[in-house]
């Protein structure tokens, strides 16, 4: 892929200077923060985390590096070809490429030492765009990964949910489940992106660092898998910080600055990088991540969408069309858990959990409700199975499947699992 450059002159009194850099057809807009007047800089290009950025996102870290004598462009992440349902590492690492050319083109850089810094997201991509080109003379990460994109979902979503006080079918289900469903039905980009391959391509420096009581990516494993994976590396921890190395008390609250010693580090590694690698002890979790596996052919999306249906037709129908008790009872208990259902994963994967309301014996109240609902169908089945024996009747016989349907569906989905 050819990268096309197109720098502006920085301001003659100013510290800043803006850049436009191409990749794929795509300009992206940057501001190259650096100290007033400095020559043969080490420049540092900061690669996003995940979803929408901006360079501002970054502008306080950039002064930061600045203030160190590191000349850092930070630039606004690119909309186009990115978005929760599509996106490319490889795609992200070619305009974090193009950023590092543009950098090496600034009068005041020493081109043979710019490097690239990723958070998040961007300890994947910027790894990446190190292994494909010599012009990257080191990496810099905060909070990157060891393992795979749907691993470390499912592992943040657990926390998340556990952090609530939830336990149970709910949480296998959010973090397990409907993980798989996701990367099975192709909404989950990159799901299963392995990084060792690419740590272990490295020939560049790196230095990582990680919060000790990270929730969102297992430092233990990342620290353990980057040192057994980056030929040369100083790994560090800090054991009161977050993902994003900011101050925190348990990991999910941000208190105000960054912890201690994380920009000092950061700076005086990249203008001395040492010659031998060292790692810090790996912080303890509470448990590890688990592979998210591929779906088995009967618990495919299709067939799950075509179940999801199907169950709504039965027991919709036997609704409007009435008939004995435990028909009725089927119909209204099953199509009330099969659309709560539905309400409750929406509001998992939009709010985390924090939409559920109280807990209750580790289920949020709506969990508890669709799980009381999910037995009661199922005693209504045993009654319209009868009612059915007797009749034979075809309205009878549509809700009885979807009764007999519904409790392997119910299973699967943790409605009627403790």
């Amino acid at each position: 892929m050819v990268l096309a450059v197109t720098a502006l002159a920085p301001p003659a009194s100013a510290a800043d200077g803006d850049v436009t850099f191409q990749n794929g057809g795509v300009t992206l807009h940057g501001t190259v923060v650096a100290p007033p007047g400095g020559t043969k800089l080490p420049g540092l290009v900061m690669v996003h985390g995940s979803g929408a950025h901006s360079r501002e996102d970054y502008r306080d870290q950039a002064e930061a590096f600045a203030r160190q004598g590191i000349a850092t462009l930070i630039y606004d992440k690119r909309t186009e070809g990115y978005s929760q349902f599509e996106r490319s590492y490889a795609t992200l690492a070619d305009d974090a490429l193009a950023a590092v050319e543009a950098l090496r083109k600034r009068p005041e850089v020493d081109p043979a030492r710019v490097g690239v810094w990723g958070l998040s997201e961007g300890g994947w991509v910027a790894p990446l765009a190190a292994s494909k080109s010599s012009d990257v003379a080191f990496v810099v990460t905060l909070g990157a990964n060891g393992v795979q994109p749907a691993q470390q979902q499912a592992w943040a979503i657990e926390n998340q949910l556990r952090r609530l006080d939830m336990d149970g079918s709910l949480v296998r289900m959010a973090s397990s489940t409907m993980i798989r469903q996701l990367v099975g039905g192709g909404v989950f980009p990159e799901a299963h992106y392995d990084p060792v391959p690419v740590l272990k391509s490295l020939r560049q420096p790196v230095l990582g660092l990680w919060g000790a009581k990270d929730v969102l990516t297992p430092p233990g494993e990342a620290v353990r898998i980057f040192q057994d994976s980056v030929a040369h590396h100083t790994l560090r921890v800090f054991p009161d910080a977050q993902h994003q190395l900011r101050r925190t008390t348990d990991g999910f609250d941000k208190l105000p600055g960054y912890a201690p010693g994380y920009l000092e580090l950061v700076g005086t590694w990249v203008h001395d990088v040492p010659a031998t690698s060292s790692a810090d002890q790996p912080p303890a979790q509470d448990r590890q991540s688990v592979e998210v596996t591929p779906l088995h052919w009967s618990e495919s999306t299709w067939l799950q969408l075509a179940v999801l249906v199907f169950l709504l037709l039965a027991f919709g129908w036997g609704l409007v069309r009435g008939g004995a008790r435990p028909a009725r009872w089927l119909a209204a208990t099953g199509l009330l858990a099969v659309l709560g259902f539905l309400v409750v994963d929406v509001l998992i994967q939009t709010t985390m959990g924090k939409g559920l309301g109280p807990v209750i014996l580790g289920r949020p109240l709506p969990w508890l409700a669709l799980q009381l609902l999910s037995l009661g169908a199922v005693a209504a089945t045993i009654g319209t199975a009868a009612a059915w024996w007797r009749a034979r009747t075809l309205r009878l016989g549509v809700l009885l499947a979807g009764g007999v349907a519904f409790v392997p569906w119910a299973i699967y989905w943790g409605l009627l699992t403790p």
